[in-house]
């Protein structure tokens, strides 16, 4: 009677603790089953750090997207401080040269070679006021309105500029004292006194210095130069 019994309890203890491991295998196993990449609730935008640490581990770039959002600003922040950055690097520019033109590159080589042309053999000074001329008729109503189309003008199929008509400003060497000539006026130099014509008497016909006598006002003789209004 007592042999039963004592087997009964035995093979009762044997039962409940075969359940206490069932029931301990099938949470291990449903935790190792969870997915890895969770989305925490509090925050849509957050990633938990279990997901991160699986993607990791998976070679991909994790990204939040609050770090993502201030890339982008930063980007869009680059691009304007770069707009800033020229615009005071062409204010500096302006600053240390006292720029009063600012011409294009094209605009540029053609003022140097009509300077050349036309006072290649005057002095420095002499070559700042035929750069004078051309500004004064870009900034007159009487002209076109830029150095290009000052220079290349035509009436009635005649040049304004006898270098022009001839080609001799196309085939002139820019020299040093041009280009510093051309430099104080781009910085607004003026010893034009507002003259819009010039002409070398010893050179030019005598038609054509009538005209220039007879229309204009006379203003001033530098070198070979005399200067018109």
């Amino acid at each position: 009677m007592y042999k039963k019994a004592a087997a009964f309890l035995m093979l009762l203890n044997m039962l409940v603790f075969a359940g206490v491991f069932c029931v301990t295998g099938i949470r291990a196993n449903r935790t190792a089953a969870a997915p890895a990449f969770q989305m925490t609730s509090d925050s849509d935008d957050k990633v938990s750090l279990m997901g991160m640490a699986a993607l990791t581990a998976s070679n991909q770039r994790v990204v939040k997207y609050e770090l993502l959002k201030k890339e982008t600003g930063t980007e869009g922040k680059a691009g304007s401080t770069k707009e800033t950055g020229a615009a005071k690097e062409t204010g500096a520019a302006k600053e240390a040269n006292a720029l009063v033109y600012q011409l294009e590159e094209e605009e540029y080589d053609i003022l140097l070679r009509i300077v050349e042309a036309e006072a290649g053999s005057e002095d420095e000074d002499g070559r700042v006021m035929v750069a004078n001329v051309v500004f004064n008729r870009v900034n007159s109503e009487q002209f076109p309105d830029t150095v290009s189309e000052v220079v290349l003008q035509q009436s009635h199929g005649v040049a304004q500029f006898s270098p022009v008509s001839s080609g001799r400003i196309w085939s002139v060497t820019v020299s040093d004292k041009t280009v510093a000539a051309v430099q104080r006026a781009l910085e607004g130099e003026d010893l034009s006194e507002g003259a819009l014509y010039f002409a070398a008497r010893r050179y030019a016909d005598s038609d054509s210095m009538r005209w220039f006598d007879e229309k204009l006002t006379f203003l001033f003789r530098h070198g070979g130069h005399e200067f018109f209004l």
